[in-house]
């Protein structure tokens, strides 16, 4: 039996959770959000607590998938998602305007990230390590998925530079840069 499928999901006072056959709809304080189930996977709500079963060994896999689905559900309404994002380069800057955030990146032009129903961000200059360190882009919201995915286009307009680092990169990751040439 799955590890992670067994584990009750405790759910808050402030959560409504609402099970269905085919999705699980949680509703709290951040918002609202809704997980699909798989086939042969139910969920069980009793006393504040969520528990995920499945009917037979075939959906092994997907047990463990259905409840992690959930829970992140429900931390997300709660507590939220935050991803740090660094912005380094001599020059590259991010600029916040509205809903969107304009990014000067080393290219002929500013690139315009408009952000996505959902995801908020803040933009500060904190003090790091990184040499060319300019600025951290913060990103907050209470969907998982459309965190990482806005994470993941961000980090797409400029890819971290193999030898120094520049570009946009996860400030949560460690980045080993490559040796240059070495003179003789």
């Amino acid at each position: 039996m799955s590890r992670v499928g067994k584990k009750v999901i405790e759910v808050p006072k402030d959560v409504k959770v609402n099970v269905t056959e085919s999705t699980v709809e949680v509703q709290g304080p951040k918002g609202k959000l809704t997980t699909p189930v798989p086939p042969g996977i139910s969920f069980r709500l009793e006393d504040g607590k969520l528990q995920a079963e499945r009917q037979n060994d075939e959906q092994a896999a997907l047990h463990g998938l259905a409840r992690a689905l959930v829970a992140n559900a429900i931390t997300g309404v709660t507590k939220g998602f935050t991803q740090a994002m660094d912005v380094v380069g001599v020059g590259y800057k991010a600029e916040l305007r509205g809903k969107s955030i304009v990014f000067s990146l080393g290219y002929s032009h500013p690139v315009e990230f408009v952000l996505p129903e959902g995801v908020s961000a803040k933009i500060e200059k904190l003090p790091r390590t990184i040499n060319q360190y300019q600025t951290t882009v913060t990103l907050s919201s209470f969907d998982k998925h459309l965190l990482g995915q806005t994470a993941a286009n961000l980090n797409r307009l400029r890819r971290p530079d193999a030898y120094k680092g520049k570009g946009v990169r996860y400030a949560d990751r460690p980045m080993k840069l490559k040796p240059g040439k070495t003179g003789k």
